[in-house]
């Protein structure tokens, strides 16, 4: 009879813990869109090379105290692609690859959760280095059945009512022939302030009731530059996460939600181009940062959550045959594969295998991604999950009705 009650009690510790865990009023949603866990530990061990260590070095959010793992298939494929992904992590359900917020049957709309978090109060801040109406931010407060319709996704921001934008600009902001109303003319119309770079958002931001941050000529660009590629006056992840909370946060104000989209990991891993991936994981890291500052000051109300909608290139720590890494090969690296022409793509590839680094696929995998998880509520994602609990636990954290 004791060891039953004994076996009763370690199985109900997680759900005891969890009603017991303060409500999360201040909540970030990290995703590094196509980070596996080899991208993790390759960047933790670029860090330990960078530090002159024979070993790794952590990233901001590698030691978290919560760990889990999630699985990335899509209704329609084991191989899921960043719309179907996103739709998982934004609204809970599953859906076909290409579609976005719709379920399979092309007709029901599936709702993001920042519109039952809007709902019950909080203000709301989406953000990515990539287009706001691309796969993944766009799954956040857009519905389409195929992620193309760049122009119909981003007329619905407007729409919103959402506090927050940031990012690298819309694609096809006037249509795919440029010929239609741009779509920046309604979010202002909309009562978004569109501030162009960190300069005019700081001298803007105090008058405004929503805003929309790009970076310089930011509505003619589509995405930040790699973080290899940046120079001073670029805007970063973390400049994005920072400016999200100097917006949204009020000392007495009702919480807030923040979804941070690191959306170049994917682009540099379809590529293959190694350090390019690495330096993109950082650069997410450097953005987690940001927000553990936040958390620091408000330990017992945030909730820091960091996640993947997928792994892509197959990535992996060995190529041919040997025991070793050679991270030194390519330190001399100092862009992006996009900046370089064939010769040097192959250069940087050969630099890569010299590394002992090896890409299996210039797609995505179908491998399960990482859940790190710290702060109010963080228990909740632990161990073994579907990548459509995700939104669910996030308000379960903040105690909005899924």
């Amino acid at each position: 009879m004791k060891k039953t009650l004994n076996i009763i009690l370690l199985l109900l510790l997680p759900l005891i813990a969890a009603a017991q865990a303060p409500k999360a009023k201040y909540v970030f949603y990290f995703i590094g869109d196509g980070m596996g866990f080899t991208h993790v530990s390759a960047s933790e061990y670029y860090n330990g090379w960078s530090e002159d260590v024979f070993d790794s070095r952590p990233l901001s959010f590698s030691t978290f105290p919560v760990l889990g793992r999630a699985v990335t298939r899509s209704a329609s494929n084991l191989i899921t692609d960043s719309a179907a992904a996103g739709t998982a992590l934004s609204t809970g359900s599953k859906t076909n690859n290409g579609m976005l917020a719709t379920a399979p049957d092309s007709t029901t709309i599936l709702e993001s959760i920042s519109y039952k978090i809007h709902d019950a109060g909080f203000k709301v801040g989406i953000s990515s280095t990539v287009g706001l109406n691309h796969a993944t931010p766009a799954a956040f407060y857009a519905h389409d059945i195929d992620r193309n319709n760049y122009y119909d996704i981003a007329s619905r921001l407007p729409a919103t009512g959402f506090e927050f934008f940031a990012g690298g600009g819309l694609i096809e902001s006037c249509g795919k022939e440029g010929n239609l109303p741009s779509v920046y003319t309604s979010i202002e119309k909309a009562g978004y302030t569109i501030a162009e770079g960190m300069d005019e958002f700081l001298s803007m931001k105090n008058g405004a009731e929503r805003m929309m941050l790009l970076q310089d000529n930011g509505r003619s660009r589509t995405e930040l530059p790699y973080a290899i590629d940046m120079t001073g006056d670029d805007m970063s992840q973390a400049d994005l996460v920072r400016a999200s909370i100097d917006f949204l946060y009020e000392e007495d104000g009702p919480g807030f939600f923040i979804m941070s989209e690191s959306g170049r990991i994917d682009w540099a891993s379809h590529a293959n181009d190694t350090k390019t991936a690495i330096l993109e994981t950082l650069s997410l890291s450097d953005a987690v940062a940001a927000a553990l500052e936040f958390y620091n000051e408000h330990p017992d109300e945030t909730l820091i959550v960091v996640t993947a909608d997928h792994e892509t290139g197959g990535l992996t720590l060995a190529w041919n045959e040997g025991y070793n890494l050679f991270f030194d090969r390519i330190g001399w690296i100092d862009s992006s594969k996009d900046k370089v022409n064939e010769e040097g793509k192959e250069d940087m590839a050969e630099a890569s295998h010299e590394a002992h680094i090896g890409w299996t696929t210039k797609d995505h995998s179908g491998t399960d991604v990482p859940v790190f998880a710290i702060g109010a509520g963080s228990v909740l994602f632990s161990g073994h999950m579907d990548n459509t609990e995700i939104p669910q636990k996030i308000c379960k954290a903040m105690n909005i009705t899924f």
